[in-house]
């Protein structure tokens, strides 16, 4: 069971240095980013491995339809990101024929790298594709309950492949208040705003907000993540703060470091 740290592109690349250098001091076990519209994850963590050893690098995620495996290879061997420890996040994007597109770009991609190579998945049948031909599954704003119902679709996926157990992965937005309501709300609603997110959220009857870890302090942040990694291989806190200044995002990884959840 690990727990990783999560930021957006949005986030200037100093910034990503000083988190993923004291990240992996305080016990992350991965460092991850986004893949926002017009940006480059992949920029940022090579920002993160600059300054780390050991760190998991994970992008989470990486669209398919309009980000095919080729450039992806190329970039990823072009930055000379550490493989071994890269956590390559990706998936359908818009493209309605999503599953064909995700099997066939996951078989480029591991032909071409050797990464592990992770696909984001909503509902049942990415999910078990995730079981079937990734090395993990990327969950994203999802409950305790449903991440576990959800895992036991990709194991059994897993197994019916003769394959090991993918690594269950989700990222859990996390927002010390009330210095981050403001965003958790503009956050919560764009997500809610979405079709397929918020199918999502009426299947687990809940809404988007309500699947975020927020409280004043690190002990709900602690409490809230120890709700998550009872069904999961790699928690991520994915960082919900007020603007995403250095001293913001650092208030939040230490809230959340596994070694305050040891202290308390």
């Amino acid at each position: 069971m690990g727990r990783g740290f999560g930021i957006s592109t949005a986030v200037a690349l100093d910034v990503a240095r000083e988190l993923a250098q004291e990240a992996e001091q305080l016990g992350y076990s991965s460092f991850w980013v986004n893949n926002s519209p017009g940006s480059d994850g992949l920029a940022t963590l090579q920002a993160a491995a600059e300054v780390t050893s050991h760190l998991h690098l994970g992008v989470g995620v990486i669209p398919l339809d309009s980000q095919p495996a080729p450039g992806i290879i190329a970039n990823v061997i072009e930055r000379g990101l550490p493989q071994e420890r890269l956590w390559l996040g990706v998936g359908s994007g818009g493209d309605r024929r999503g599953l064909s597109r995700v099997r066939d770009g996951v078989a480029e991609l591991h032909a071409g790298l050797s990464c592990a190579v992770i696909i984001s998945a909503l509902g049942p049948k990415m999910t078990s594709l995730a079981g079937e031909v990734a090395d993990g599954v990327l969950f994203n704003w999802f409950t305790p309950e449903y991440e576990q119902s959800s895992a036991e679709i990709m194991l059994a996926a897993s197994s019916a492949a003769g394959r090991a157990p993918a690594l269950r992965m989700a990222y859990v937005r996390c927002a010390l208040l009330p210095q981050a309501d403001a965003r958790l709300d503009v956050e919560s609603g764009r997500y809610g705003g979405i079709p397929s997110y918020a199918n999502h959220f009426e299947r687990m009857g809940t809404s988007a907000r309500d699947t975020a870890v927020s409280g004043p302090n690190a002990a709900t942040m602690q409490a809230g993540l120890a709700a998550h990694e009872a069904g999961l291989d790699e928690t991520v806190a994915r960082a919900i703060t007020a603007d995403d200044s250095l001293a913001s995002l650092q208030e939040l990884l230490r809230a959340c470091a596994p070694t305050q959840g040891a202290a308390s």
